[in-house]
């Protein structure tokens, strides 16, 4: 009796559901620390490519076993609902970033270099002086507010305050000392990262004095892959939308 007992618990207790349970815990567990652990800089970010992909696969196959916990539910009967529903909605939880991806990636153009001067860009290290025309097509097109901005004020308040925005953003400077003058330009380069991830991007921003006023370029340039994920457009069109807030409380001079 006992024997028959232990066989039909060991009939109605789906394998492919448990499996789901811990396949989907050590994605969501092996996500959260890589994740967090580019972000802070404590790992390179072709190493948490890799464990990206990893990490997207054992998501994929945790989804895939809970699918086969469910089937078991239905023809059989087996024990299988809640470990396939945990094991559903830990893979749901970790490919649900990647999900976001794919979607940004279909429905925005492919660029990953972005400027609101298509003809003459601030000027980055290791990048194209001038844009690819295809590109900047592209980013007219998708991306009609990314243009510069004309301040009444001199290019050292506007450079001042933008440093204060770069500041308070965590971006670090990688310009040699700062701006630099140089026939009425300032030029600004920064690092900055993504807000969840952490993923680098480089950027320029440009000042160029005019007179009585000055005039500003701001490029956005990925240093991973082909495509932004649209990330680019929006750091610019955020930085320069608090520069327009931050120049109207300078006095004009």
């Amino acid at each position: 009796m006992a024997s028959i007992v232990a066989a039909r618990f060991i009939r109605g207790t789906s394998r492919a559901a448990v499996w789901s349970v811990r396949t989907g815990a050590f994605a969501l567990v092996l996500f959260v620390i890589s994740a967090a652990g580019h972000r802070f800089g404590l790992i390179e970010t072709r190493p948490f490519l890799v464990v990206l992909s990893i990490v997207c696969l054992l998501g994929l196959a945790a989804f895939c076993l809970a699918a086969a916990g469910f089937v078991r539910l239905w023809e059989t009967g087996d024990r299988a609902g809640r470990n396939a529903l945990a094991g559903a909605v830990m893979a749901a939880l970790v490919l649900a970033p990647f999900g976001y991806g794919a979607w940004r990636v279909v429905t925005l153009p492919r660029i990953s270099d972005i400027s609101t001067d298509s003809v003459d860009p601030p000027a980055l290290a290791g990048r194209p002086a001038s844009p690819d025309p295809r590109q900047a097509l592209l980013v007219a097109e998708h991306y009609p507010q990314i243009n510069g901005r004309r301040y009444s004020l001199s290019s050292d308040a506007v450079a001042q305050a933008a440093l204060q925005l770069i500041a308070e953003r965590g971006w670090a400077v990688v310009s040699p000392d700062g701006p630099q003058p140089s026939r009425g330009i300032v030029l600004i380069t920064v690092e900055a990262r993504s807000a969840i991830f952490g993923f680098p991007s480089d950027v320029a921003l440009r000042i160029s004095d005019e007179g009585e006023t000055s005039y500003v370029d701001m490029r956005s340039a990925s240093r991973y892959g082909a495509h932004d994920l649209g990330e680019n457009a929006a750091r610019i069109s955020r930085f320069l939308a608090d520069l327009d807030e931050r120049a109207t409380q300078i006095p004009v001079q």
